[in-house]
């Protein structure tokens, strides 16, 4: 387990969540823009249609019945969604007549593998998208903020806000990074082992709470690197919470900062492998370290 001092990147990150309730706010309208000069008209008919490419990536925009598809390298990729398209998880086949239930599975975010039918001018029909039930969860994790429920209204996590609204600085008790293989967020048994840790040091510190800060290298673009930092800290605090016992209502937003403020050197392999991590930072508010 590593134990390091790393202010910057506690003061960055807690920057990052002063601005999350603004962005949040913007989500819908920045995917207006995004997509507003991307989608065309609706495809030909399937009839003249032949069999497109499959796409492997995630959901990085969507208006109405269009999503993008954004690929490891970058790649994007428009498709339509129509009455025979079926949406595949390991719980099963959903029928997408209805909008409600797309609108339900099909997350901003989420990793999807497309199967599609192109017309003659180019334009692609999915006939089946497949993503994996764990997948759905985290992208519902990073939409909603956490999976446990900063919308649970109990008596201990009023408290703690209560105490906790108007204070923005801390002592930063000790970072613990955990390290991911390029492009994964999976956690390995030497990671979980050391969350387990850092939660059970934080339990014996009065009033701490968690910051949760994902990072990456820089493979990829930025778009996929921030969704990669987020399911990489979304991740984490789950496992903390789910299997550590790290109570909700003491973690802090989890966010994710991509590419930013790198532990080592991009330009090499070993740099990469440190960049590729998950801060969590153990916090005490300097108004309330020594209660």
């Amino acid at each position: 387990m590593r134990v390091i001092s790393n202010t910057s990147a506690i003061t960055l990150a807690l920057g990052a969540l002063a601005a999350a309730g603004a962005a949040s706010a913007q989500d819908q309208g920045s995917d207006a823009e995004l997509t507003a000069s991307m989608y065309s008209d609706a495809p030909a008919d399937t009839a003249e249609m032949v069999e497109g490419p499959e796409l492997e990536g995630f959901i990085s925009a969507r208006d109405g019945n269009r999503l993008q598809i954004t690929g490891e390298d970058g790649a994007r990729n428009v498709v339509t969604l129509d009455q025979t398209t079926q949406i595949v998880s390991k719980s099963g086949i959903f029928g997408i007549s209805s909008k409600d239930r797309t609108d339900q599975a099909l997350l901003n975010g989420l990793p999807v593998d497309v199967r599609t039918m192109q017309s003659p001018s180019g334009d692609l029909v999915a006939s089946r998208i497949k993503f994996q039930k764990g997948d759905f969860e985290t992208a519902a994790m990073i939409r909603n903020g956490t999976e446990q429920g900063f919308a649970e209204q109990t008596a201990a996590t009023e408290a703690l806000r209560g105490r906790m609204g108007d204070i923005d600085k801390y002592n930063i008790k000790g970072t613990t990074n955990v390290n991911f293989a390029t492009g994964k967020w999976n956690l390995s048994s030497e990671a979980k082992a050391d969350l387990c840790a850092t939660a059970s040091a934080a339990e014996g510190m009065d009033n701490a709470l968690m910051l949760v800060v994902g990072y990456t290298d820089s493979t990829g673009s930025q778009e996929f690197n921030q969704m990669l930092s987020e399911k990489r800290a979304s991740g984490v605090v789950n496992y903390l919470q789910q299997a550590c016992g790290w109570k909700p209502y003491r973690m802090l937003t989890p966010t994710g900062m991509a590419e930013a403020d790198p532990l080592a050197d991009n330009t090499t392999e070993y740099g990469k492998a440190q960049n590729r991590r998950v801060a969590v930072n153990i916090l005490v508010s300097k108004g309330l370290d020594g209660l």
